[in-house]
């Protein structure tokens, strides 16, 4: 039986180019495309992969944010992590969103097949210079507290901060998540009383921090 592969990247020439190598593969099937996070939960819900290739950086919704959602409504589904970024702020968000790989984009295609692979199989892969960053950090966190601050967030409050740092307005926020203007208000309130920040320019500052944005958005 093939496995079943959702892929999902903002750059259409990247998922052009991967939908077409995987597609050369006999025991794998691309069952659907995304460019942004949101979709990418949407589509699965709707598709159901075996395993879902996943970006980082993607405007609506971010990569570690989508991985939270998938993981959390269907634990069986892999997801594994293919991005440009190896900085470790990245590499935490997405392990602890429940990757089951995570390789950089400059790997050759046949890893990341052997990656497909492994996850299905039950176990984890990690590109070399990925298990390097989680060792060399490992090491160095055994006596020091690594809880990111974003950790305190809701889902909900993640996704309306990522919206705002990205620039959109209340009334934006609340057409695109369903919700009314008055209840985004009172998350940007929440979100900025736990965060102990009060304006937007240091919400901005924040989500770049954590990895929520990045300067290419």
């Amino acid at each position: 039986m093939d496995i079943k592969i959702l892929v999902v990247d903002d750059h259409k020439i990247t998922r052009d180019g991967l939908c077409a190598l995987i597609e050369k593969q006999p025991d794998l099937k691309i069952v659907g495309e995304a460019d942004n996070g949101r979709d990418a939960v949407k589509l699965t819900r709707k598709l159901e992969p075996d395993v879902v290739v996943m970006d980082i950086s993607m405007p609506n919704l971010n990569g570690i944010d989508a991985t939270r959602q998938i993981v959390a409504l269907y634990p069986d589904i892999k997801v594994i992590t293919l991005s440009m970024y190896s900085d470790k702020r990245y590499v935490q968000g997405m392990l602890r969103a429940g990757v089951s790989g995570y390789l950089l984009k400059n790997c050759a295609f046949n890893e990341l097949v052997k990656a497909i692979k492994m996850v299905i199989s039950g176990q984890s892969y990690m590109s070399a210079e990925i298990a390097h960053i989680v060792m060399k950090d490992y090491t160095q966190s055994l006596n020091r507290d690594d809880t990111s601050p974003a950790e305190i967030l809701t889902l909900r409050e993640r996704e309306v901060l990522q919206l705002i740092a990205e620039g959109l307005s209340s009334e934006q926020i609340a057409s695109r998540l369903f919700l009314s203007v008055k209840t985004v208000s009172t998350h940007r309130r929440k979100i900025m009383e736990k965060l102990k920040i009060d304006n937007l320019a240091d919400l901005v500052k924040f989500a770049l921090r954590e990895g929520l944005i990045s300067l290419e958005i």
